[in-house]
């Protein structure tokens, strides 16, 4: 259980100081993984090449693959995960910042619970600089209480997991589903009985910004969101009157002022 591999995708809009950022909290762990897979998702600008170049000179684990075109978090995701050696893989986004001990916490939870297949953790959300926290989203801990709450709202931080690659791909992989593409995963996950768990507390720092509550909302989001609902119906995982109540509260929060939607989600969500 001690062997893991890092699954990182990486595309052109990503800034380079910021996938510096991510990289070095990765090899400056007190467990460091076995290897570290970065996908190309489609064409990245020279400075992000530089950066990849640079750290997969100096660090043997480093290993990059590349998609051809511009394919989507999902679909760069599957195509990094058969190149992860590991049946543990955590993964990373390249402009977020892991805690020091993440791994060392994570890999504890599954060497005292074997039985578990994904092991998540709080976040910290921040703007600008790691020491301007703005806010944490806390999930619950237990897998009765995962399950729960994942009929609500997404019962893990995708961008903190670390998941048995087996058990991922047993559920069918990241599936197409633009926004949602790891909560359509967990859920096929739940639905197949696979055992979630939080750690109660931030093991990394999340990059946020206002843009991010613009882009979760809008009519467009509002209907993917009520068509991924009705998904979660058509599998069993919530009930009609699960799906009766979330689509119109869903929908509503998409469609008011993205100021509204960022006061809600820091202030009453979090």
């Amino acid at each position: 259980m001690r062997c893991f591999s890092v699954l990182m995708s990486i595309y052109y809009k990503d800034l380079s100081q910021f996938l510096v950022d991510s990289l070095d909290s990765i090899l400056n762990q007190t467990v460091r993984p076995d290897e570290i897979v970065c996908v190309c998702d489609g064409k990245l600008t020279d400075e992000l090449y530089a950066v990849l170049h640079r750290y997969e000179s100096a660090n043997e684990i480093i290993k990059v693959v590349s998609l051809s075109e511009n394919s989507g978090l999902g679909k760069a995701l599957n195509y990094g995960l058969p190149f992860c050696s590991n049946e543990l893989v955590a993964r990373m986004d390249a402009d977020d910042i892991s805690k020091p001990d993440r791994f060392e916490k994570q890999l504890a939870v599954f060497e005292q619970h074997p039985e578990y297949d994904v092991v998540g953790s709080w976040i910290d959300e921040f703007e600008g600089t790691p020491d301007n926290i703005v806010s944490v989203r806390k999930l619950p801990e237990s897998p009765e209480q995962i399950y729960a709450y994942g009929k609500k709202r997404c019962p893990v931080n995708h961008p903190v997991v670390m998941f048995k690659k087996t058990a991922v791909l047993s559920a069918g992989g990241y599936q197409p589903f633009p926004l949602f593409e790891d909560y359509y995963l967990w859920v096929r996950m739940l639905v197949l009985g696979k055992k979630f768990y939080n750690i109660q507390e931030s093991l990394l720092y999340f990059r946020t910004s206002p843009d991010m509550f613009r882009r979760r909302g809008g009519w467009k989001y509002a209907k993917d969101e009520s068509r991924f609902e009705w998904i979660m119906y058509s599998l069993g995982y919530i009930s009609l009157a699960d799906l009766l109540v979330n689509v119109p509260v869903r929908f509503i929060a998409r469609i008011i002022p993205n100021s509204l939607r960022s006061f809600l989600y820091r202030k009453m969500l979090r």
